[in-house]
């Protein structure tokens, strides 16, 4: 029992010197967390709730001075190491010193009145103390001119703010030889890879603002080498917000090969003030795996959403889209290629004036397989075609609709079209996009008040299902489908046929 008591007056000792220990290291953890990841990254599992984005508005400076005093408190306890009493402040210098290698770097991209701002930014990219740990800003209340294309190097944990304007250059000419050269990058504003990294705009109404001087390449109708937006790739943890782009040239924003991506209040307005049409003006296009749009709003002459060739675990919703094509899966299958497009989730959209809601659109040819996609919730406003399938996509550019009895097609699987309401526009129009005769998104024998399109080959649809459709026609003509019934073997919410719209036991 003596011998018990007597290891008690050391156990305490050492007893507390373990809490300081694990005091000190807790604390410098989390001042290292919020010094070098000054935003919250979104979580991997797209398929749950984000958590809440307000964190971000704090400044790291102030989150990481409050760890330090968290460090400090721990100072009221002693340190035992072997036998010798060791102050805490030893460890707090080396530990400091350490992170200070390591330390958050704010990069003001300078601004030179009647200058391109890119050079700068670019000198300082390759120096390569920027592509870490830091910010680069834009400062707001300038107008910064992108008079060349910025490529970013491979970042790590690295946020692009954009508090000021961009503008583009308007010589046309200019910027047409830059994307016709040997070294253009593929987009004005092109990310090669990276982790942990965030593109930010401004929620200032005023300020930034990325100015692409689309109008008048529209006016022009000129789409010979046309710039890509924002090829946001190969990122892995990345955020999109408060993104903010007028008159892009064509299109915007595009995710090839990145994951785990959030892409939210982002505002794309490329809408013509002319009879000039803004083509190809794709809004969000989606590449990758577990990729979340939300709360985005999008104006434009092309798919508001497109997704591409690969991509898996996709979600898009809470969204208004106007103007353009719809939210549209594809195309995929061209020249023979396999698709692979699983888990796509497209709910809560707001659609006004586009010419298609929801659409899938693959080449004749095609191979692979697209399943498990859904559209629900959609809301429409004078769409000619609500929902629209085909296996016959063409471009109209380079000849006339392909008539072959080729038996290869990209197969569907598992697709859900759920709560679609709203209004067919059935009066005789043209969209700005139609160059041919007949108009590229004519369909043979259409009625204009049809809600629902299946354009299939046989034996490539497998559980296709509209549900809880309830359209009416801008004229108040009795809505109608299009459905050829060897090409389906389930009830598909509807009477397949070319008719009168009925629903079935599936769609109730």
């Amino acid at each position: 029992m003596l011998s018990r008591l007597n290891l008690l007056p050391r156990f305490r000792h050492v007893q507390r010197s373990y809490v300081t220990y694990s005091c000190i290291y807790l604390s410098m953890w989390v001042y290292i967390r919020r010094a070098w990841w000054p935003w919250t990254t979104p979580n991997s599992d797209l398929m749950s709730s984000r958590r809440s984005t307000s964190s971000n508005d704090f400044s790291h400076e102030t989150r990481s001075a409050g760890s330090l005093l968290e460090i400090l408190k721990c100072f009221q306890l002693p340190v035992l190491t072997g036998r010798a009493m060791v102050s805490p402040l030893v460890l707090l210098i080396s530990v400091v010193a350490a992170i200070q290698t390591h330390a958050w770097t704010v990069f003001v991209v300078p601004h030179t009145a009647g200058q391109d701002d890119a050079p700068a930014l670019m000198n300082a990219l390759a120096v390569g103390n920027i592509s870490t740990n830091g910010t680069i800003l834009f400062s707001k209340g300038v107008t910064y001119n992108i008079l060349t294309p910025i490529k970013f190097p491979v970042l790590n944990n690295v946020e692009i703010r954009i508090e000021g304007n961009l503008t583009y250059s308007d010589d046309i000419v200019a910027i047409q030889d830059i994307v016709g050269s040997s070294n253009f990058p593929g987009a004005w504003f092109t990310f090669t890879g990276g982790h942990n990294v965030t593109l930010r705009g401004s929620t200032d109404p005023k300020w930034g603002w990325v100015d692409g001087h689309g109008q008048a390449w529209w006016d022009a109708n000129q789409q010979v080498n046309r710039p890509h937006g924002w090829a946001f790739s190969k990122i892995s943890n990345g955020v999109i917000r408060d993104m903010k782009l007028w008159k892009p040239i064509a299109w915007n924003f595009a995710t090839s090969g990145s994951s785990n991506v959030h892409a939210f209040n982002n505002k794309i307005i490329a809408v013509s003030n002319t009879d000039s049409f803004p083509f190809n003006t794709d809004g969000f296009s989606a590449g990758g795996t577990d990729l979340l749009f939300e709360g985005n709003h999008i104006e434009n002459g092309d798919d508001c959403l497109t997704v591409g060739n690969g991509a898996k675990n996709i979600i898009f919703r809470n969204s208004y889209c106007e103007g353009g094509h719809g939210l549209s899966i594809g195309s995929l299958g061209n020249g023979g290629q396999v698709a692979d497009v699983q888990n796509v989730l497209i709910e809560n959209v707001f659609m006004k004036n586009t010419l298609y809601g929801a659409r899938f659109k693959s080449w004749t040819g095609g191979n692979g397989l697209a399943r498990n996609i859904t559209w629900k919730d959609i809301a429409f406003q004078n769409v000619p075609f609500p929902i629209y399938i085909t296996q016959n996509y063409w471009d109209q550019g380079v000849g006339p609709r392909p008539n072959t009895t080729g038996t290869n097609n990209t197969h569907i699987q598992d697709f859900l079209f759920q709560n679609f309401v709203g209004i067919i526009e059935d009066k005789p129009y043209i969209e700005g996009s139609c160059v041919s005769d007949p108009c590229w998104y004519a369909v043979p024998g259409a009625t204009g008040k049809e809600v629902a399109i299946l354009d299939l080959y046989p034996d490539t649809a497998t559980n296709v299902v509209a549900k809880d459709i309830f359209p009416v026609t801008e004229t108040g003509a009795k809505v109608a489908v299009m459905c050829n019934p060897s090409t389906v073997s389930n009830d598909v919410g509807f009477r397949c046929w070319n008719g009168p719209f009925v629903r079935t036991i599936a769609g109730l």
